[in-house]
């Protein structure tokens, strides 16, 4: 029977690893730039900037929600995460194509670093996040705990997708073309810069599907979790009852279906790129 400290022993130099190509990645990311780090935030208050203005200020969206301000940078920001771990996880096979010719290590650790490096400015974009909730005067309350399962999925289902699309990439030198339109239809296909009550008031049908999207659940729930209980989420819209874990479903498998496919794909990455 293999014990703990076998397996500690096996997966010690792949943790190594990917300490170090987080770090590595992080700190070349924003290397020679004026503002550095500061990017991280600038990005998506940018956007935010926007869409308040045009959408908040002018269009009076979200006038009926609680503190809709917060909300819709929470949603920019736990896209903007979604959108940096599939994109970099995209290309990170083929970006390391001369060190996995130099270097003998399990091929996941690339992809996963990636990941990892994305969290690190989730982490600080969430506190910018905080500062908004604090500035707003929204009341944060035990729910609030709930968003440690709920960064969970999102880190979970991110990753997952950055599998398959990293072993695609490989083979597909299309997919980046084929990701940036899925992902540009998929941020208006979520409820990001408008309430979720919007779709419910146009068709009941519509807004139970759209919420059947593993990123539409997440960003609600997140929602619900740190800025007010009368969010619209999942569980509220659809009632209860098994379909509500479809969301969840969708994640498990694909978890399954990318571990899988680029376990097979995997040895032959160094010849590919």
């Amino acid at each position: 029977m293999k014990t703990l400290q076998h397996y500690k022993n096996k997966y010690r130099y792949s943790a190594i690893l990917l300490k170090q190509l987080v770090i590595t990645d992080f700190k070349l990311r924003y290397k020679g730039s004026f503002l550095g780090y500061f990017w991280t935030l600038l990005k998506p208050l940018a956007l935010f900037a926007v869409m308040y203005v045009v959408f908040i200020h002018f269009l009076k969206f979200g006038a009926n929600e609680p503190h809709f301000a917060v909300a819709l940078l929470l949603g920019i920001v736990l896209w903007t995460y979604f959108v940096e771990v599939t994109m970099n996880g995209m290309s990170a096979i083929v970006g390391k194509g001369d060190l996995m010719r130099k270097l003998a290590f399990p091929r996941y650790v690339i992809v996963v670093a990636g990941s990892f490096s994305a969290f690190i400015n989730l982490a600080i974009n969430l506190v910018v996040v905080t500062i908004l909730i604090l500035i707003n005067g929204v009341v944060l309350t035990p729910r609030a705990l709930l968003m440690f399962p709920i960064i969970m999925e999102l880190f979970v289902f991110a990753l997952a997708v950055a599998f398959l699309l990293s072993a695609l990439y490989v083979k597909l030198r299309d997919m980046n073309y084929v990701w940036e339109l899925v992902l540009q239809v998929g941020f208006y296909a979520t409820p990001i810069f408008y309430p979720v009550s919007y779709i419910v008031a146009v068709s009941l049908v519509a807004a139970k599907v759209v919420m059947l999207n593993p990123m539409a659940q997440i960003i609600q729930d997140a929602r619900y979790a740190l800025v007010s209980d009368q969010t619209i989420t999942t569980w509220k819209l659809l009632g209860g009852g098994w379909y509500v874990m479809i969301p969840v479903a969708i994640v498990v498998i694909l978890i399954v279906l990318s571990g899988w496919y680029f376990r097979k794909a995997s040895p032959s990455f160094a010849e590919r790129v």
